[in-house]
């Protein structure tokens, strides 16, 4: 099993990985998400196993349902459980991001996992995980 420093939230039941430094936007991304209808899997932290070939994400129950807004504190949501990972997006500045990028794959676990850099402040930024999804991942 594999700790990741990491964000994670459900859409359509399949986790999208929110990775970066502190600061760079994962829990505010996150929640842009959620508004839009995806399901928290975890803030902060997540656990990530293979099995049969696929990757699993879930929470450590100490941070479960468990949400840090910056300014707000810790809110309290519904989560999903464990759920398998579809893709993984490393939170980036805005320099950073490829115009038009080559898919990438990142192994964890040793799980391939489609991979994409965002600028998490770019008010597009929710948008462009859900067409990463379809596109790029098929979800």
């Amino acid at each position: 099993m594999t700790l990741m420093h990491a964000s994670c939230v459900a859409v359509d039941g399949q986790a999208v990985l929110l990775r970066g430094k502190p600061g760079s936007g994962k829990s505010d991304l996150a929640i842009r998400l959620i508004d839009r209808g995806a399901t928290l899997v975890g803030d902060d932290y997540v656990e990530l196993s293979a099995e049969a070939g696929r990757l699993f994400a879930e929470v450590p129950d100490t941070i479960a349902g468990r949400l840090e807004l910056r300014g707000i504190g810790l809110v309290s949501l519904p989560h999903a459980g464990r759920a398998p990972v579809a893709l993984l997006v490393d939170l980036v500045a805005e320099e950073a991001v490829d115009r038009l990028p080559e898919v990438r794959q990142e192994t964890i676990e040793g799980v391939a996992v489609p991979a994409i850099r965002l600028n998490a402040a770019a008010c597009s930024a929710p948008i462009k995980v859900e067409f990463a999804l379809r596109d790029h991942v098929g979800v």
